[in-house]
């Protein structure tokens, strides 16, 4: 997969950066947790919406959102943010989330090419910055 422009602002990447310098050698380890909560949060949010269940979309995009922020997925956490504050308003008005379909189906895809570019990211083996690499002046 290459990655584009428009995938590249699928992250915040001075987001990115902090976390990962604040999070230090456990960042690989709780990227991997990310990894995993999502997909849970994903497949709940999905499971929810064929229920038609607006309760059952609260709690796993509110966990989605935050756990994207914290990455600096801004776009993710954004979407799960509008799924979840659609659901707690439907939960208000005891209506079902319906409306919310085309916000549910974007959020899988738009979750794995999010993880995709923040695994690729955090890669070792990945070059960081054109023009270094062992043997090749940095240019300051």
């Amino acid at each position: 997969m290459t990655t584009s422009v428009d995938d590249r602002s699928l992250v915040n990447w001075p987001s990115y950066t902090q976390a990962r310098s604040e999070l230090g050698a456990n960042f690989v380890r709780i990227l991997g947790y990310f990894r995993e909560d999502g997909l849970k949060s994903v497949d709940a949010i999905e499971a929810a919406m064929r229920a038609r269940s607006a309760a059952g979309l609260v709690v796993p995009a509110h966990t989605l959102k935050g756990e994207s922020r914290q990455f600096g997925a801004d776009p993710l956490a954004d979407l799960a943010e509008t799924i979840e504050v659609a659901a707690r308003d439907c939960v208000e008005r005891h209506d079902a989330p319906d409306f919310i379909l085309e916000q549910v189906v974007q959020l899988r895809p738009l979750f794995e090419k999010t993880l995709t570019l923040l695994e690729r990211e955090a890669n070792p083996l990945v070059m960081r910055k054109p023009g270094g690499g062992f043997g090749r002046r940095l240019a300051i």
